[in-house]
């Protein structure tokens, strides 16, 4: 596409300035996806040289080690106590007896009442033996429960066996384990590396002492973000792996929760990538017609859920903001009272009034003939069940809740934009729209762009106000998909409800293989046009303009 100069650009009318933007913004889509690509290959080529200097850093410390060093190959922490550093070298030597006791030594425990193994303590290694990793068609252990008699009470019994779902979490610890072995085993030896290379040079190693008075002073930041970063692996991490791996397996209500109610499970298996070919399986019948139709509804929502509250919400700053606009306290104090009361009763309470049997629904269909026609002609007597009006209803009142927000946000933001480029617009006779188009909008997207991303991408997963208001209903009994019994989505379900009824079930039971597949899509849709908005805003690429 032909590049126009400033001049050029500016000879255009506003249809052709929007079209030629418009132009310009797909045609530079590849190159965006060209910098991604480049940007991999660069991470992983610093990545392979890390490896690389990392070996050769490794070969030459054992090589110039003396016998604590090499030692300490084998032994955590010895190298670091011959040097002097007796604290950092007890906690390295008894990670290691750790490691060690956890992966080789923990015995399978036994059910004294009967005798039999009951699976439920293993070591680190059986553990991982049991998973079968990712053998499509082998079963997420290898025990399976199994009918049997107690000769002694003379009653039939079941012989339990191992539980899936705690053997594939136990593996995932185990895996996390070696990986936290193997970091712990290189970080020693670079310890001991750094040991020589001071002892060479002269100077004092810091004994344990001194390293716990740099964690309470110039390593003070690594004490407080520590508890943080753990949890965030423990809360955050760790489930989003085992929501990935989930999705490999058939893993639902039949094989889970049913069998944990009554202390047993059935094994589930391996399944490779069938979830994920069932969910994108956009023939007749198909679950990929329920995410297709799904998918553009949470677009469309995404985008009149944003811009409506972003324009809105500035228009209504600009008003109050105006100057001869009195009692501008009451006026914000009466918006921000939305914001206090949680959305958990005010939405259920919004719900219920435009109910049949709420009254404002009861109002419009007893005082608004063309309204109670419309709900007549479609068989039902309150707005909810009509997908069109519960879809605007949504978009409406989703407004109602965001207004107040970026008002407050735009409040500041109009504060700090310089008075004297309102009053020279005004010398050159811009009227009051010009004024906001050329100065006030401009102004505010570019300091916005960030938030306007944020806003977009928690509006595809906003959960609480489709949930509050209509449930996702009405049930869209147009979409026959037999597979999905009883859990097919509503007209006004998003992705992230359509997931949240995926696993916790309804009718036939949970379907947790198929939640933790579409969770990996809506990642993809979401991180995709997150890039693709990043690259696009002028916030991230032109930061000293409005300087």
């Amino acid at each position: 596409m032909k590049q126009l100069n400033a001049l050029e650009y500016l000879k255009l009318n506003k249809f052709q300035r929007f079209l030629y933007d418009f132009k310009q913004f797909f045609c530079a889509i590849p190159g965006w996806f060209k910098g991604l690509i480049l940007a991999f290959l660069g991470l992983v080529k610093d990545f392979a040289i890390k490896i690389k200097d990392g070996f050769l850093d490794i070969i030459h410390t054992f090589v110039k080690g003396n016998w604590a060093v090499k030692l300490s190959f084998v032994i955590f922490g010895l190298g670091n106590i011959y040097y002097g550093q007796i604290a950092r070298g007890i906690l390295f030597f008894l990670f290691e007896v750790a490691f060690v006791v956890y992966m080789f030594f923990i015995p399978t425990s036994v059910d004294v009442s009967s005798g039999l193994p009951n699976y439920r303590t293993q070591s680190g290694l059986n553990w991982l033996k049991s998973v079968n990793w990712f053998e499509t068609g082998n079963t997420v252990g290898t025990i399976q429960q199994k009918p049997g008699y107690d000769y002694e009470y003379d009653v039939p019994i079941t012989i339990p066996g191992e539980d899936s779902t705690r053997v594939l979490f136990n593996a995932l610890l185990a895996v996390i384990f070696i990986i936290a072995f193997i970091v712990t085993w290189r970080l020693q030896v670079k310890q001991c590396r750094i040991c020589m290379d001071i002892t060479a040079s002269g100077k004092k190693i810091k004994s344990g002492k001194d390293d716990l008075k740099s964690l309470l002073d110039d390593q003070f930041h690594k004490t407080l973000l520590a508890p943080s970063i753990i949890g965030i692996g423990l809360f955050t991490v760790l489930p989003m792996i085992f929501m990935i791996i989930i999705a490999f397996t058939n893993y639902s209500d039949v094989f889970g929760s049913i069998g944990l109610l009554n202390g047993q499970s059935e094994l589930y298996q391996w399944v490779g990538f069938k979830n994920l070919a069932e969910l994108l399986n956009f023939s007749e019948g198909g679950i990929g017609v329920a995410f297709g139709e799904l998918l553009v509804w949470t677009l469309i929502w995404a985008v009149f859920a944003t811009f409506t509250n972003y324009f809105l919400g500035m228009m209504v700053a600009i008003m109050i903001n105006k100057k001869g606009i009195k009692i501008k306290k009451f006026w914000r104090t009466v918006l921000v009272m939305t914001i206090a009361i949680p959305q958990f009763v005010s939405l259920l309470y919004i719900s219920k009034m435009f109910d049949f049997n709420g009254f404002i629904g009861s109002f419009l269909y007893n005082n608004v003939p063309f309204i109670r026609d419309y709900l007549v002609a479609n068989n039902t007597n309150t707005l909810w069940q009509v997908p069109e009006a519960a879809r605007i209803m949504l978009i409406v009142i989703n407004i109602w809740v965001g207004i107040p927000y970026v008002m407050l946000m735009a409040t500041g933001i109009l504060m700090n934009i310089p008075a004297d480029l309102y009053e020279s617009a005004q010398i050159d006779g811009a009227n009051g729209v010009q004024q906001f188009t050329k100065i006030t909008l401009p102004y505010m997207l570019f300091v916005t762009g960030p938030y306007l991303l944020t806003s977009f991408v928690g509006n595809l997963n906003n959960f609480n106000i489709i949930f509050l208001l209509s449930g996702g209903g009405p049930t869209n009994f147009d979409m026959n998909i037999p597979s999905l019994e009883g859990l097919v989505p509503g007209h006004t379900d998003l992705l992230i409800t359509w997931l949240f009824k995926l696993s916790t079930g309804s009718g036939a039971g949970a379907r947790y293989y198929l939640a933790s597949a579409l969770g990996i899509l809506i990642f993809l849709v979401v991180a995709i046009l997150s890039l693709i908005v990043y690259n696009v805003i002028p916030s991230t690429k032109n930061e000293e303009d409005f300087a």
